[in-house]
């Protein structure tokens, strides 16, 4: 027993391990919630673009030593705004606008880090995450950045369901669809600039899809969906870490392979919608 006690214990000695837990949860917890907005408009590449796209901003920023984290989020929020724009146009569709516009950013950062005679690791763990290297002021800078996330989706959360679910009658009732899709569009890409210290670029769309997905799989409703998502993506980043100290393996890898392992036991098992559910209990049901 007191075995097991110390192996729980253990990592949590370290302060790194601290900061990076405290870190990757309220990242997770955050994502899941403006993850959930995003299953249920069907915008999961888009979660993919955004991290890519702030790439180019926190290679401009480097270039100008600046902040890092301000230059990409500056570009992630201009590029899902442009993508709204350009999108709502009507000349090409919202996942062609993606495409271009994302991939356009992310070769910009590529073509300005070439210029660069030195190789810059700060700046590549923005590609793939250190959340082990997070500062305390990381950490008080990702909770404060989530909590204004929050605060918003709690203050306009009717209004982003409604246009989420029928624009078209939210928009006959009075509400400012284009600016409410906008905001909904900027608080996704803050929430993955957030994201970058803890998992990176290649990873952050896992906390925005996968948790959300996980949840959507258990419940039936938005709130619910939100409270389940946050808990898997905590979860992930507990189990995450734990694997990652012991079996010596990277902490951002580690905290997603999580999140899938959830999202596969939900896939299979989950209460009426499981696969395996569907196998055992379907054709008891139609009989």
């Amino acid at each position: 027993m007191t075995e097991a006690i110390d192996l729980l214990r253990d990592p949590w000695s370290l302060e790194f391990m601290r900061r990076a837990l405290l870190a990757a949860m309220v990242v997770s917890a955050v994502a899941a919630v403006i993850g959930s907005f995003v299953i249920l408009k069907g915008m999961a590449f888009i979660g993919d673009a955004l991290p890519h796209a702030s790439f180019g901003g926190v290679a401009v920023a480097f270039v100008l030593g600046a902040n890092l984290y301000l230059g990409g989020a500056i570009a992630a929020v201009l590029t899902a705004i442009l993508i709204g724009f350009v999108s709502r146009r009507g000349l090409i569709k919202y996942d062609t606008a993606i495409g271009i516009l994302f991939v356009g950013a992310f070769a910009a950062g590529i073509l300005i880090i070439s210029r660069q005679n030195n190789y810059t690791p700060d700046l590549f763990s923005f590609v793939f995450g250190n959340v082990l290297g997070v500062s305390w002021n990381d950490v008080w800078t990702t909770a404060a950045l989530s909590a204004v996330i929050l605060l918003l989706v709690l203050l306009f959360y009717k209004e982003i369901l409604f246009v989420a679910y029928d624009p078209s009658m939210a928009a006959a009732s009075g509400l400012p669809v284009a600016a409410i899709q906008y905001g909904l569009l900027a608080l996704i890409g803050v929430t993955t600039v957030i994201g970058l210290q803890t998992v990176g670029i290649v990873l952050v769309v896992a906390l925005l899809v996968t948790p959300a997905a996980t949840a959507q799989l258990l419940t039936r409703r938005l709130p619910p969906m939100m409270a389940v998502g946050a808990l898997v993506g905590v979860l992930s980043s507990l189990v995450g870490l734990y694997i990652a100290y012991y079996a010596d393996v990277a902490a951002s890898a580690a905290i997603v392979l999580t999140a899938t392992g959830f999202f596969a036991l939900a896939f299979l098992f989950a209460p009426g919608r499981g696969l395996l559910w569907q196998r055992r209990f379907a054709p008891a049901e139609r009989a």
